[in-house]
């Protein structure tokens, strides 16, 4: 599988550019509105938040720490839902492709993956202009981001390809899914820290890997320091797990998937 990917790795990199171009063709803002909806949503939240209910980081006494936060936490968790969404309606979404040219099935959701990366890349330009703008200047941790960003993408990659297997032969994967990334999304210490979360849930909330990745990106971009290399580890090490259980079920449901489609 890997040497077709590499054979194919020409198709792989012209399908990515162009589904980059397609997604935001006849758009004038084009590549910004991948930018405004998270910075929309992490602005909605922040007005919300802080300024009508008043919530502040804890030991923070900056007004704009927390809307920087926010669009921490959040490019983390939009990198992972949009490979992870994306890439469990691949093979549905090219059925009439998949039936009738023949190359590796897996390009699919190497492409989501690449086109998502790409995205997210921009995205954390741009957080980096306004966190410097708000006096949150990026320093040597933001070496890490790429790491930490290789981590989610792969994460939300492998959980895609196995949802996306499955949704194949039961399309209720992609409902119960649905339901499921709603209560990640509040599992995740994203739009409140962690540390408010009454000690006996805790537990629960730091079984989240997500939590990790994105206390991380808050831990570069808000705090200027580096994230718990322990926490971040074991993710990794699940990470890999997960890829490794994806392949396996990817190389097996192979041979059905275009009868199932």
């Amino acid at each position: 599988m890997l040497r077709s990917i590499w054979h194919y790795r020409i198709f792989i990199l012209s399908s990515i550019f162009a589904d980059l171009r397609g997604r935001y063709a006849r758009s004038k803002l084009g590549a910004l509105w991948f930018i405004l909806h998270p910075f929309a949503q992490a602005l909605i939240f922040a007005i919300v938040l802080s300024e009508v209910l008043g919530a502040r980081l804890p030991g923070v006494d900056d007004a704009s720490a927390y809307p920087v936060y926010l669009l921490a936490g959040m490019s983390a968790w939009t990198l992972f839902t949009e490979i992870l969404n994306r890439t469990m309606t691949v093979f549905l979404d090219f059925a009439g492709v998949i039936k009738k040219i023949a190359f590796p099935k897996i390009a699919l959701p190497i492409i989501v993956m690449g086109t998502a990366v790409i995205n997210h890349v921009i995205l954390l330009v741009a957080i980096a202009v306004v966190s410097t703008a708000l006096g949150y200047k990026p320093g040597v941790v933001w070496l890490i981001l790429p790491a930490l960003s290789l981590m989610v993408a792969l994460l939300g990659f492998s959980l895609g390809l196995i949802c996306g297997v499955l949704n194949v032969f039961s399309r209720d994967v992609g409902q119960v899914m649905s339901i499921v990334l709603q209560l990640w999304f509040w599992l995740t210490p994203i739009v409140y820290p962690i540390g408010i979360v009454p000690a006996s849930f805790q537990w629960l909330v730091r079984l989240n890997p997500m939590t990790h990745i994105t206390g991380g990106y808050q831990d570069i971009i808000v705090y200027g320091r580096a994230p718990d290399l322990l926490g971040v580890g074991v993710v990794c090490a699940l990470g890999l797990v997960v890829l490794v259980a994806s392949y396996v079920l990817f190389k097996r449901a192979q041979p059905d998937l275009i009868d199932a489609l």
